[in-house]
């Protein structure tokens, strides 16, 4: 599969995805766990959809040390007894800040709650920026079909 847009070949493609490629690598030094920022970018990810950024985030998080368990249980993390207390409330997070057309009220107060149980304020501030900004990346590579599987972990850092 061949990407609607070659970004970089863009004079306004190429100056925007700069700037996010320079917002994603701050991101990378948020006050958040590793383990967490990969887990919600994973989740995030595949509520949308993102074939791109499911290649990315996977390696990366398997170059910083997570198992091959958690990452295939993502998905289904509720149900799963592998992720601490503190990562399932970033996961529901996430999960309400993706699917925010699904539901009336956006993210349900329980689920900040829980979160803010987790997370000081900073680090919630954290993650509604690490969840709004993959929700961009998401829909930037879904829209020109970019394709997926080449990323090499640490390639934009």
């Amino acid at each position: 599969m061949d990407a609607r847009i070659d970004f970089f070949t863009t004079p306004t493609g190429g100056k925007v995805v700069r700037s996010l490629m320079t917002l994603g690598r701050e991101l990378k030094g948020l006050p958040l766990p590793t383990a967490t920022k990969e887990l919600v970018s994973l989740r995030v990810s595949q509520i949308n959809g993102c074939a791109v950024c499911l290649d990315m985030h996977t390696k990366e998080a398997v170059a910083a040390g997570e198992s091959a368990l958690r990452l295939n249980l993502v998905a289904a993390w509720r149900e799963a007894t592998v992720y601490t207390a503190a990562e399932r409330a970033a996961l529901a997070l996430a999960e309400e800040g993706t699917r925010v057309a699904d539901g009336a009220g956006g993210v349900r107060d329980e689920v900040w709650a829980e979160a803010a149980e987790h997370y000081d304020t900073d680090q919630l501030a954290a993650l509604v920026t690490l969840i709004s900004f993959m929700n961009m990346a998401n829909r930037l590579n879904i829209v020109t079909r970019q394709p997926a599987g080449d990323y090499v972990a640490g390639q934009f850092h």
